[in-house]
């Protein structure tokens, strides 16, 4: 059984079903998920990235759909009983639902089912709210992490929980891409990266259109498009002003052929990190949200590669600071300082290197099926 709640997840799962099915071909596999999922053969209950959110504000909106979700794949993993139920990211719901699933096995001995538990990408513990990992250790038999630093942030709180460092799944993902660059002109180009759920682009969208207004008076030349994964995205863009090319999907296309990117924090941040792309970051949520965040978050950077490289590799905004005036300096700077680009263009180099080999969802499959042997 697996369970992946937003779209990256659901490329995520589709990739490791692949993989699984072709080390254990009897395998059945069903759960939530996407549309990849559904493609890889995946049996789903619902399509559970149609509701993905993120902040406590947006989580509170729809806290009774959700509590009516979580119940019905609850009653869906004892009636099925997996042997293994797999989380992939999606970490407040799926943590939850691994510690229902344990709870009922130790209520009901006598059903004599008790499936192995795993989670794919570990959640921000280490950035917020560290007391999870022990609810992660009385519960999870197998953590699966995508950065190199993790295990040993482990190691050092929960010894019990076994954890294992399988590589990031962008690295072989984008070395499979085929990409369709084209010759670059003179003329900067830049690309916008708002994020990928409805709330996201309701609060990044219009900081970053107003910069790229402020960008386009003092560089009349500059050219600017923006990349989103789904048709629904790009009508709701169009309507809070977006009168720029807009992409579907085909990310790696993009990244390749940009001079500066302008995106959320999050894991785009890193496809950004693979092609080298300078990158201005910001994160906007709802005020109880950043009230919430800003008092338990206790690392310095929202933007991953600043947080493995310990440095300010990308220039980061978040909430008040992400003003049009303060996102458009930024990317003028980088735009018009070929030296530091290079400069950053090296440091992101270093934290490819250190995401481990091709063949992440290769290696997650083997643990997995390590449990049973």
């Amino acid at each position: 059984m697996l369970i992946a709640g937003e779209a990256s997840g659901d490329l995520l799962a589709a990739e490791l079903v692949s993989t699984l099915r072709g080390q254990s071909p009897d395998a059945v596999f069903f759960g939530a998920g996407g549309a990849k999922m559904a493609a890889a053969g995946v049996e789903l209950a619902f399509d559970l990235t149609q509701h993905s959110v993120i902040g406590i504000t947006d989580v509170l909106k729809k806290y009774f759909e959700f509590r009516r979700l979580f119940n019905q794949l609850l009653a869906l993993a004892i009636e099925r009983k997996p042997d293994v139920m797999i989380g992939i990211d999606f970490g407040g719901f799926n943590l939850r639902f691994g510690q229902a699933v344990k709870k009922y096995v130790r209520e009901n001995p006598f059903s004599k089912w008790d499936p192995k538990i795993v989670q794919f990408v570990s959640p921000q513990v280490w950035a917020s709210r560290p007391g999870r990992a022990d609810k992660l250790a009385a519960d999870y038999d197998l953590l699966l992490s995508i950065f190199p630093f993790e295990k040993d942030w482990y190691a050092q709180r929960v010894p019990q929980l076994r954890v294992e460092f399988v590589g990031h799944p962008m690295v072989e993902r984008m070395q499979k891409s085929e990409l369709k660059i084209q010759t670059k002109g003179p003329e900067p180009k830049i690309l916008l990266l708002p994020g990928s759920r409805k709330s996201e682009l309701q609060r990044h969208l219009p900081p970053m259109l107003a910069a790229l207004k402020i960008i386009h008076e003092k560089l009349p030349a500059a050219q600017a498009k923006m990349v989103l994964p789904n048709p629904a995205l790009v009508s709701l863009a169009k309507s809070l002003g977006a009168n720029l090319e807009i992409q579907i999907g085909e990310l790696p296309w993009a990244l390749a052929g940009t001079d500066v990117a302008l995106a959320s924090t999050g894991t785009v941040t890193m496809e950004c990190a693979f092609f080298g792309v300078p990158t201005v970051t910001l994160y906007k949520t709802s005020w109880l949200t950043y009230q919430i965040a800003r008092r338990i978050v206790t690392v310095k950077s929202l933007t991953m590669p600043n947080l493995l490289t310990g440095e300010t590799v990308y220039p980061e905004f978040i909430q008040n600071e992400a003003t049009p005036e303060n996102l458009s300096c930024a990317v003028l700077e980088l735009l018009q300082d070929e030296a530091r680009r290079n400069q950053i263009k090296a440091q992101l180099a270093k934290i490819i290197s250190s995401l481990g080999e091709p063949g992440a969802a290769g290696r997650a499959a083997a643990a997995i099926l390590s449990l049973f042997r």
